[in-house]
């Protein structure tokens, strides 16, 4: 699997900054058409450049149109001084309207670029539509790019969304994005940070903040590889952190797929500790369900009958905050899962909610949770628990209220118990409290104010442009766990 390599500083980018003249967003009553039409008569290589620290109300997708087209602010700031596209079509009442700002997926669009914008996909609070993300781009090409845009609060579905086309996208670059917050927590109001139906994709260095249905979700994607993101919620619940369920558009194929050196946050409790305090309230209750969902049933039940997710490679990514399962592993078939860790403070917290199939058990929430009975010709590392039911994990509702929420830690500090390790597994204790709470397993390691949280994540923004090693020099590394079992 071989990736371009971007280099944002090179000359012609900077080039490229410097030259591009800015088209003002006045006057807004024609805005849509007049930029639209720059975009159909331009042809290939056109930059449409927006103004620094303007808003764009636009009232249709902008629809990017030739080879090597590309939408960006003057300048590339990376800042609030980006461009707002800011998506104002109608909504109508049958539940359709005006979701996405930038579409690229023309038939005639490789190559082409979105850099440096912000999206405001206003939703507002309401309902969520029908219709697409807020980026649309992928289709039936390849070698485009995705980079420093902030995509937030979308109408449809997705912040951001890179289509299968038929079958034939190849090789999308998604990086250093800040995405979110996306959706509600609400039933059936939830939505995607970053949605990939793209072979031998790059997903890498972004920040996903808040999204409420799966933080990174591939939907197949054969051949790409993800690393080096971070996902974390505040305000709501989030059903998947990593998802690798989906049976279609790919039929479960996820070869050569590659997730790796992820970060995953879940909620935290409010405040500071008092005295021996390790565990505290968190005012909205919020949880990640999933952090990795592995498999069709582990999401969708028997909905999709015997269908697996087949090929992929989970390698080495952290988990701290609060959680139903960390990783769930189910109806999936020649995986490898390693050395993933929990670092910081975590615990496990759930119970069963109303939409629980009846007569079907729910797992007690745990870090690492496999279903041997379909999970077939896999590696994984040696600290799950086998659970005689993964079926659609995603039921299970978190607490509402109670001291069942880890203070916010530092994950790096050479202080902290539960520090990654290659000879230790999580540690573990059980509490019944009550059939709404349901079961807590928790590793509490080192007791600090929740804001040190806030320094984590900018810690984490920082490190993720910093190089990391290459996937075949990371298998190598000596942390890795070497006790597996193959099922």
């Amino acid at each position: 699997m071989e990736h371009r390599s971007l280099h944002r500083l090179d000359s012609s980018y900077q080039r490229r900054a410097a030259s591009s003249s800015c088209i003002s967003p006045d006057p807004t009553s024609n805005l849509t058409a007049r930029l639209n039409q720059m975009l159909n008569s331009s042809g290939s290589g056109f930059i449409l450049s927006l103004c620094p620290g303007q808003q764009y109300p636009i009232t249709a997708p902008l629809l990017l149109t030739s080879p090597n087209q590309e939408i960006s602010t003057q300048g590339y700031p990376t800042g609030s001084d980006r461009a707002t596209l800011v998506v104002s079509g109608p909504v109508f009442s049958n539940g359709t309207g005006h979701t996405t700002a930038v579409d690229g997926t023309c038939a005639n669009c490789d190559g082409v670029t979105l850099r440096n914008i912000q999206i405001n996909g206003t939703r507002l609070g309401a309902p969520p539509l029908n219709g697409d993300a807020n980026i649309v781009m992928g289709g039936s090409n390849s070698n485009q790019v995705i980079e420093y845009v902030h995509s937030f609060d979308p109408r449809g579905w997705s912040c951001l969304h890179i289509d299968e086309g038929n079958l034939t996208c190849n090789n999308v670059t998604v990086q250093n994005n800040d995405i979110g917050p996306a959706g509600s927590d609400l039933f059936q109001q939830w939505a995607d940070g970053i949605s990939v139906a793209c072979r031998n994709s790059l997903v890498r260095n972004n920040m996903i903040n808040n999204p409420t249905d799966g933080g990174i979700v591939l939907f197949g994607s054969p051949g790409t590889l993800v690393e080096n993101n971070t996902i974390w919620v505040e305000t709501n619940t989030l059903l998947g952190g990593i998802n690798m369920v989906d049976v279609t558009p790919f039929n479960g194929n996820y070869s050569g797929v590659v997730v790796t050196n992820n970060t995953i946050a879940g909620g935290f409790a409010n405040g500071t500790p008092s005295g021996s305090q390790t565990l505290g309230t968190n005012s909205d209750d919020v949880i990640i369900k999933i952090g990795i969902a592995i498999g069709p049933r582990t999401w969708f039940g028997t909905e999709y009958g015997n269908n697996v997710s087949q090929g992929g490679t989970v390698l080495g990514n952290q988990l701290t905050g609060a959680f139903s399962y960390g990783i769930a592993m189910s109806s999936a078939k020649n995986f490898t899962v390693e050395n993933n860790v929990l670092i910081g403070n975590t615990s496990f917290i759930g119970a069963r909610g109303p939409n629980c199939t009846a007569n079907d058990p729910t797992p007690s929430p745990a870090p690492f949770v496999i279903d041997l009975n379909t999970t077939t010709q896999s590696t994984t590392q040696s600290n799950f628990t086998s659970v005689a039911d993964g079926d659609s994990l995603t039921c299970v509702l978190p607490p509402a209220g109670g001291d069942y929420w880890p203070f916010g830690g530092n994950p790096n500090s050479p202080s902290s118990s539960s520090s990654p390790s290659s000879s230790s597994s999580p540690s573990s204790s059980h509490s019944n409290v009550g059939t709404t709470v349901g079961i807590i397993l928790g590793s509490i390691a080192a007791v600090v104010a929740v804001a040190v949280f806030a320094w984590f994540v900018r810690k984490w923004a920082i490190k993720r442009a910093e190089a990391r090693k290459v996937i075949n020099s990371t298998r190598q590394h000596s942390g890795y766990v070497r006790n597996k079992e193959q099922f």
